[in-house]
């Protein structure tokens, strides 16, 4: 349940190490944007979340506004208040605990948001140890009470030595924001407000400051493509242990990707190479190696190996093999078993698929749909040309051209008779076979 706790979320710098016309925050993670990690940890904590924009602030106001409509947006005067403490500053928190966390930490969660609430002091950091701190500030800190944060380019042979970093997140009393936010100035090189700079402040001022220790993946911060790449691995390392974990048998998984948005049900198997996108519904199934599922639902049924469900397939008590591609495609109690298209079609059980049988489902200004009965066998090679409805219990043979609609029960044929002409290899090579 919602603590009485606010959270603002940082997502109002520019981002400028991604290389990217895309916000920063808006790359995307395990098939999820940045900024959507950071606030759904604050909304699992909090009933005020406030999301802080400034740069492309209309694309992620929409964005947010979108995906959680329970976050409030609000602009930052960045002319006026530049930087990190600026941006607290655009904030109207209603609760008296608040935390502040960035949002390019896509690996936080609602458990390390909690533990910073749940601090009393009048401003807490949050902290890791880096095994390698060169190029970062220092913090220094002595019986969980933080001292000072000293930047690396400020600090002496011994602060160097510190292996204690600042993690980006922090939490403080509503009073002591109403108090300190008026007196930080921006006094510094980069002309900017800080928000380290509370921290200095509250220990000038005699109050506590203290220390949550985190770890540096729940801590990390994203700033260029090469970090992203790192974070959605840990992320994904996370979301197929807990996959596994509930019963999901993963071969290879570190050559899986499992979208954040997809979900499995029962007892699964997914093979090495599988990419799995999109709000995929995976229950009770198989899929085989280097398949591709986009945003549809497969129940009691094996895919692949090497298949491909574009968006919209919705597929049940099927076997669909190597080689097939299907497309907006409900297949119940199918057998496709190899080299196939199957795009805008309804097939029904009992029905099976030849070897490279097609849906010609565009005639290049529409789709058009097909419609497969039950107990139909088509032979391999068979077009099928949209629009077009096949009933129950029909048989077309290989290499088929089907343009109009069969009968119940018909034979369905359209090959150019055959025809054979003796002699012919002597004639053209000029010698005997």
């Amino acid at each position: 349940m919602p603590q009485s706790v606010s959270v603002i979320v940082l997502a109002a710098g520019a981002g400028t190490r991604m290389k990217s016309a895309l916000p920063k925050v808006l790359h995307t993670l395990s098939g999820r944007a940045m900024i959507d990690y950071p606030v759904m940890a604050a909304l699992a904590v909090s009933d005020d979340v406030q999301v802080v924009l400034f740069h492309e602030a209309e694309r992620l106001e929409a964005h947010i506004n979108e995906e959680f409509p329970l976050a409030k947006c609000v602009r930052q005067d960045h002319l006026r208040f530049p930087g990190t403490g600026g941006a607290v500053m655009a904030a109207a928190p209603k609760h008296d605990r608040i935390v502040v966390l960035n949002g390019d930490m896509p690996l936080i969660d609602a458990g390390f948001v909690r533990s910073l609430a749940a601090g009393r002091a009048d401003a807490t950091l949050a902290v890791f140890i880096s095994p390698n701190p060169t190029g970062y500030g220092r913090v220094v800190i002595k019986k969980d009470r933080v001292l000072r944060i000293v930047e690396e380019k400020d600090a002496d042979a011994e602060t160097k030595a510190i292996n204690t970093i600042n993690g980006g997140a922090y939490a403080f009393s509503a009073h002591f924001l109403r108090e300190n936010l008026p007196k930080l100035t921006n006094q510094n090189a980069q002309n900017e407000f800080y928000i380290t700079d509370l921290i200095a402040l509250a220990n000038e001022s005699g109050r506590e400051v203290s220390a949550v220790w985190g770890d540096s993946e729940i801590l990390m911060g994203v700033n260029s493509k090469a970090e992203l790449a790192i974070a959605e691995n840990i992320h994904q390392a996370r979301l197929k242990e807990s996959l596994m974990i509930r019963g999901v048998l993963m071969r290879l998984p570190e050559t899986i990707f499992i979208d954040a948005n997809a979900t499995f049900e029962g007892e699964c198997v997914v093979e090495n190479g599988v990419v799995v996108l999109g709000k995929s519904r995976v229950t009770r199934s198989t899929i085989k190696a280097h398949s591709v599922i986009e945003d549809s639902i497969v129940t009691d049924s094996d895919v692949g190996p090497f298949a491909h469900l574009r968006p919209n397939c919705e597929i049940s008590n099927t076997h669909i093999g190597n080689f097939v591609e299907t497309k907006k495609a409900r297949l119940n109690g199918v057998k496709a078993g190899h080299l196939s298209y199957l795009g805008d079609v309804e097939i029904d059980e009992g029905t099976n698929i030849g070897a490279g049988t097609i849906t010609c489902n565009y005639d290049g200004k529409n789709k058009h749909k097909t419609v497969i009965g039950k107990n139909v066998f088509i032979g391999s090679d068979t077009q099928l040309v949209a629009p077009v409805t096949i009933p129950d219990n029909v048989l077309i043979g290989a290499g088929t051209t089907v343009t109009k609609n069969p009968n119940e029960g018909d034979l369905v044929l359209s090959r150019s008779p055959q025809k054979s002409f003796a002699g012919f290899f002597a004639r053209f090579f000029g010698k005997k076979p």
